[in-house]
């Protein structure tokens, strides 16, 4: 079941975990028993691999502050010449 974060006004937020079919009932303080609304949080990315959550930072970021290349970067690709058979006369 998935987990839920909500917030009283008077004791702060706490966290519930229920069935998603209860994901937008009331729910009532812990502590003091007000009412509490439901505060929406972003998923849970911790627990995606290290390469995608990298490539996911990388396009978050980049849809508000792209990165500008001031110099070229990395390797030239190697330039591989085409060896002709002997018999074409080059010129």
């Amino acid at each position: 079941m998935p987990g839920y974060t909500f917030e009283c006004e008077g004791c702060g937020p706490f966290g519930l975990i229920r069935p998603m079919a209860e994901a937008g009932m009331p729910v009532t303080c812990p502590a003091c028993g007000a009412s509490a609304r439901r505060v929406f949080t972003p998923p849970g990315v911790r627990l995606l691999a290290r390469p995608v959550r990298r490539a996911l930072d990388l396009e978050e970021r980049s849809a508000h502050e792209p990165a500008v290349a001031a110099a070229k970067q990395g390797r030239p690709l190697p330039h591989r010449r085409r060896q002709t058979p002997p018999w074409v006369l080059s010129h």
